[in-house]
């Protein structure tokens, strides 16, 4: 029998992070999830978000509820579960310790990109809201904590050599390596949270990884304290990203 694999994918928005969603839910072997404790976020911050009402009314927001079906039997006969999780959600107080029933990843991005990505689809205010910081927190509770080195992948390197990239990536989780990962069926999907129509127009229109391309940005000088918070902690996890 298949060694059951919960993969806990934690990133921030305006990552590749639905990207990489796809290319696991085209495995045979995988259910996904996506983001779920996006309803728990919005209530217990208040924040705003587009689709904010539609995406508590479609998710459980209790934490602890969500994080015990978590580890709990995997969806639909599958061997893998993969959890698309943002690291925004983890917000001060909630129990992480099932974290450590799961192979847990990073996926990170250059700040610069994120910023001036997540800035043109809402109102930037703080790191708190991209995810860095509290993807450096769990970073160091799980090293500390088990004593190895969480799975850290830099969206760059996916862009720039899908095949190579996610090839160790599935080694270090301990899954085989599948071809069908490197392209999906165009369009949105059922296992896609209700946010998708405000957040989602790109992947939706994508049959595969995009290529790599360089970008000159300026980020303004308004979110110059957010960048500098935001870059200590990518440049930490950054040097663990895997080759």
């Amino acid at each position: 029998m298949a060694e059951l694999i919960r993969i806990a994918m934690w990133s921030g928005p305006r990552n590749i992070s639905t990207a990489m969603m796809r290319s696991f839910e085209n495995r045979p072997d995988t259910v996904v999830e996506d983001e779920p404790f996006y309803a728990h976020y919005l209530v217990k911050t208040g924040v705003n978000h587009p689709c904010r009402i539609e995406t508590i009314e479609s998710q459980e927001n209790d934490w602890d509820k969500v994080s015990h079906r978590l580890v709990s039997e995997i969806p639909n006969g599958r061997t893998v579960w993969y959890q698309k999780h943002m690291g925004q959600h983890n917000v001060d107080g909630c129990d992480l310790s099932w974290t450590k029933k799961l192979v847990n990843c990073f996926l990170i991005r250059d700040p610069k990109e994120v910023i001036s990505s997540f800035s043109k689809k809402f109102k930037l205010t703080s790191s708190d809201q991209l995810g860095f910081i509290q993807q450096l927190h769990l970073f160091e509770k799980l090293k500390n904590e088990t004593g190895q080195i969480p799975i850290i992948i830099n969206s760059k390197d996916v862009l720039m050599n899908p095949r190579k990239t996610l090839s160790i990536l599935c080694e270090k989780i301990g899954i085989p390596f599948m071809d069908e990962m490197l392209t999906w069926p165009l369009g949105p999907r059922k296992s896609d949270g209700v946010w998708a129509k405000y957040w989602y127009q790109n992947v939706e229109a994508s049959t595969g990884f995009m290529p790599f391309s360089e970008k000159q940005i300026q980020v303004s000088n308004k979110y110059s304290d957010i960048l500098n918070e935001c870059m200590d902690a990518y440049n930490f996890l950054n040097q663990y990203s895997i080759k």
